[in-house]
């Protein structure tokens, strides 16, 4: 069992964590230290950790080994916030407001005591430690800061008599971030902080935690949330010399990160270069000696003499040559590992400009309703707007997946399309990608650049949501479609294969259309836009 302590100068630290489960490691000497207006963001692939780490940093869960010490005074994000159903929306404030209050009752409680006996010094020690653990916590400005909070993330129209069990899940969640953000804990740890919040509430969430004076840790794969939040960055991905830590926001992370793996590619190269020398320098060039031309007869003494001394300069070369070898070869940096490099064509070679799909005056009833939309063989389209606006229900008109309640959907009649869903099930969990994708004449599984070599004969039950719909992709491009519908592409993939999917997304010879709430593949798009609210254009 690791050692846990409480924190003292700093707010939370970890020290060489290890975890592993049955099939592989997941943490291996991972250490962190934050401190009081710290705010790291922890990036990587998927898979490496880090809602492990962040689980371990709360106690959720135990490390095989390591050191930990963190505050009593923490606050862990749950995926599922821990309210019951029946409890209400004031009940659930009363909660997180119950340590101000009661910071304040005791506050008045000493008072009263200081009052009888002002020199008690036991009295005055409670007192100025209750004192500044409520300015601290701002506990005078709570109530308001309650109304600010609620308000904030969209949930100040809620009535306190309403029961939790009554609210969306996105809502639920929400309010699982409100009570979180009303504690003002020492330390907050929050796994995808941005899931189900619109753009005004993932404004004031980075406004918020900026402000806050305890130390967070996160993990997100919203990159402008990253870069407005972040004063570090921890990337949990192989590294020379592991786990690496990152100072500045997202964007100088990214940039110190092609100079990181610039060097570990350079380091790699010239140490296998010298060991590939030093082999043969042990092996044939040490060992050589010239002895080539025809020697005296007078001359055989001093041939004897100085022969002796070749020799040992000989034995001495190889004995330095070796000794480096050795050296070298047990402090060598291990070859870079091979980042999943995105590496086909989205859509089929057809570029034609006509209009390949046609809606008019349709919509499922509820959902959306669309009253003209033509995409032709070349277009991007970018589809966006505020959850249940009804990105994912378009998606699937124009695909053919869903029938419209009213109008026409048209699609020319030899046209392919393929659509990537958010929810990605197989009917074969216990078949490996490698099976799944086997069949003649397509792409090589590995050439797509989607899937690790490791995961390619894992079961796919146990792979990760990411993986799963990385799968997906590919066989929807072992023939790819000449339109691609892609809904919320970038959820659940490693940043850096975001950025290889975008570039792909530009370089696609054939139509897409894109439904996402990404912000930064938002500001980055060049194509014409569609907003819906409330399932209609907006």
């Amino acid at each position: 069992m690791p050692h846990v302590s409480a924190a003292s100068s700093f707010v939370l630290r970890a020290r060489d964590l290890v975890k592993s489960y049955a099939d592989r490691t997941v943490l291996a000497g991972v250490s962190l230290t934050a401190s009081p207006g710290q705010r790291i963001g922890l990036v990587g692939e998927n898979g490496v950790g880090k809602s492990t780490l962040l689980r371990i940093l709360a106690g959720a869960e135990d490390p095989d080994s390591g050191e930990l010490a963190r505050p009593d005074d923490l606050g862990f994000l749950h995926q599922e916030p821990p309210f019951t159903p029946g409890t209400t929306l004031a009940a659930a404030l009363d909660e997180a407001l119950a340590e101000h209050r009661a910071a304040q009752a005791r506050l008045a409680e000493l008072a009263d005591a200081l009052g009888e006996a002002p020199a008690d010094p036991g009295i005055l020690a409670a007192y100025g430690e209750v004192l500044d653990w409520a300015q601290q916590h701002d506990t005078w400005n709570a109530d308001h800061r309650a109304e600010v909070v609620l308000d904030g993330l969209g949930l100040g129209g809620i009535t306190g008599d309403r029961r939790i069990g009554t609210l969306s899940g996105g809502q639920r969640s929400r309010l699982g971030l409100a009570v979180l953000l009303l504690r003002r804990p020492r330390a907050l740890l929050l796994d995808e902080p941005t899931n189900h919040l619109d753009e005004s509430a993932l404004t004031f969430l980075q406004q918020h935690l900026a402000a806050l004076p305890g130390a967070v840790v996160l993990a997100s794969h919203d990159r402008v949330f990253l870069d407005a939040v972040c004063t570090d960055i921890l990337d949990l991905d192989p590294a020379v010399d592991g786990p690496t830590r990152y100072g500045g926001t997202f964007t100088d992370y990214l940039a110190a990160k092609r100079a990181e793996r610039a060097r570990w590619e350079q380091r790699y190269t010239a140490e296998q270069n010298e060991l590939a020398a030093l082999r043969h320098a042990v092996d044939v060039t040490a060992r050589q000696v010239s002895h080539h031309g025809m020697r005296r007869d007078n001359a055989k003494m001093a041939y004897d003499y100085s022969g002796g001394r070749v020799q040992k300069q000989i034995s001495r070369r190889v004995r330095n040559a070796q000794q480096r070898l050795d050296d070298l070869t047990t402090a060598q940096v291990h070859e870079p590992p091979s980042p999943l490099r995105f590496a086909a064509p989205l859509t089929g070679r057809e570029t034609t400009t006509d209009v390949v799909l046609q809606i008019r005056e349709a919509g499922v009833r509820g959902r959306v309703w669309i009253d003209e939309l033509d995409v032709t063989g070349t277009d991007r389209l970018l589809i966006t707007g505020g959850n249940g606006a009804g990105k994912s229900t378009l998606l699937h008109l124009a695909a053919g997946r869903l029938a419209p309640d009213t109008g026409t959907v048209q699609r020319r009649h030899d046209l392919r399309v393929g659509l990537l869903e958010q929810d990605v099930t197989f009917a074969a969990p216990g078949k490996s990608p490698r099976q799944i994708y086997a069949t003649p004449h397509r792409l090589d599984l590995r050439e797509l650049g989607l899937l690790a070599q490791a995961d390619l004969d894992r079961p796919v039950g146990a792979l990760s949501v990411g993986q799963r719909r990385r799968l997906a992709l590919a066989l929807l491009l072992a023939d790819p479609p000449q339109v691609l519908f892609l809904d919320e592409p970038t959820n659940h993939l490693s940043l850096t294969l975001v950025g290889e999917l975008e570039d792909a997304l530009h370089a696609a010879p054939g139509a897409i259309v894109v439904a996402s709430h990404d912000r930064w593949l938002r500001r980055r798009w060049n194509g014409p836009t569609l907003n819906l609210h409330d399932g209609r254009r907006a």
